[in-house]
């Protein structure tokens, strides 16, 4: 008998280690797999703050489909031998029990199936997972179920009624880049709501500092900067970045091409609200700037930089403000737009640019700048 009970704890313990290793490479398949998948900034729908775009991205693999359902490993117990019909029962239960697993995965990699919405009790348990957990891995885990479902309107006030900002919010604590990333993406997506926007403004100040002083061009910079993108699509909070603005430029000159997209798309959210005009002309810029106006810079990024020049030419009256502009310090916006005769040599340097475009939109914009700077009744 005691040998009988020591035979059942060994198989019963065979058992578990087993389920336990295959759940264990399923997770660690998935993440391999998906580390890279997440979309950053990808447009989904809009909600309720002036048609801002809500990132949707998808952490599950796509070869998880019906026609690949034998691709994975399926794991067979210790008494499945092959030619008894036990065995053949066993093996049939298995293979039954790992269909299921592939198709519960293909489920949650379909971005337009309900199954990939959680609902709200679903939800408050992957909250309280990302509160009480401290593993990096499983926070990962959680943080994309929730960027996921983010996505979707009426989730976005579902996570906010569990108490889901603050939560996600103090994961920006963490030193591990992956996981604030992951953590900079739900709040992207959570952003895209006008109630949640208010609640959300007491941490643009760290997210603003975390931002800047990331390393260039990591992922998590690029995160940092698509909230700020969207906390700024309106007015009412755009003043809370006025002592960054500098900064934004000198990422801006220093970044790569993805990096100089995000940055401008922040500018020009600043430079469209005529509030804004003065603490875009007091921003240091780096010397560099005008070099930018070159052949070898891309076509896109001359063009949004020269509707923001124009956005702030167009919201700043030259004549009214005439008696204030001993304001502006030297290395300013406003100097690098009034030194006119500098700011046209830099950007008609530009006369042997390839592309023609770019020759008109240079050539108009330094003929507003010039008549707004220098008005007829002055001639």
């Amino acid at each position: 008998m005691g040998y009988a009970r020591k035979v059942g704890w060994v198989t019963a313990g065979l058992v578990i280690g087993a389920g336990a290793c295959y759940c264990i490479y399923r997770l660690t398949r998935g993440r391999k797999q998906n580390k890279e998948k997440m979309a950053q900034g990808v447009s989904g729908d809009v909600d309720d703050v002036g048609g801002c775009p809500g990132a949707r991205y998808n952490d599950w693999s796509d070869d998880d489909d019906d026609n690949s359902e034998n691709k994975g490993i399926v794991w067979y117990p210790p008494w499945a031998r092959i030619g008894t019909e036990a065995g053949t029962r066993a093996r049939a239960r298995a293979r039954a029990r790992a269909t299921r697993a592939r198709r519960a995965v293909q489920k949650r990699a379909s971005p337009n199936s309900d199954d990939t919405i959680l609902s709200p009790q679903e939800l408050q348990k992957v909250l309280c997972l990302v509160e009480m957990s401290e593993k990096p891995y499983i926070l990962e885990a959680a943080l994309i179920a929730l960027g996921n479902n983010a996505a979707y309107a009426f989730n976005r006030d579902i996570i906010r009624d569990l108490g889901g900002l603050p939560i996600v919010a103090k994961i920006l604590n963490t030193r591990d880049p992956i996981v604030k990333e992951k953590a900079l993406i739900v709040l992207n997506n959570l952003s895209v709501n006008a109630e949640n926007q208010r609640r959300l403004k007491i941490y643009m100040n760290q997210v603003c500092d975390d931002t800047i002083t990331s390393r260039l061009n990591s992922s998590v910079q690029l995160a940092g900067l698509r909230l700020l993108t969207n906390m700024t699509v309106t007015n009412e909070y755009q003043h809370m970045l006025a002592n960054s603005i500098s900064d934004f430029f000198r990422l801006f000159s220093a970044g790569n091409e993805e990096t100089k997209f995000q940055v401008l798309k922040l500018l020009l959210n600043l430079a469209e609200n005529p509030a804004m005009t003065r603490e875009l002309l007091r921003a240091q810029v780096p010397s560099s700037l005008g070099s930018l106006f070159n052949r070898k810079e891309n076509k896109e990024v001359i063009l949004k930089l020269l509707v923001i020049f124009e956005n702030i030419n167009d919201n700043f009256k030259w004549e009214e403000n005439e008696s204030t502009q001993n304001q502006f310090s030297e290395g300013s916006l406003f100097f690098f737009l009034k030194e006119f005769q500098v700011c046209a040599d830099k950007i008609l340097g530009i006369e042997s640019h390839h592309d023609f475009l770019v020759k008109v939109k240079v050539g108009k914009f330094m003929a507003k700048l010039a008549e707004c700077m220098f008005p007829k009744s002055q001639e």
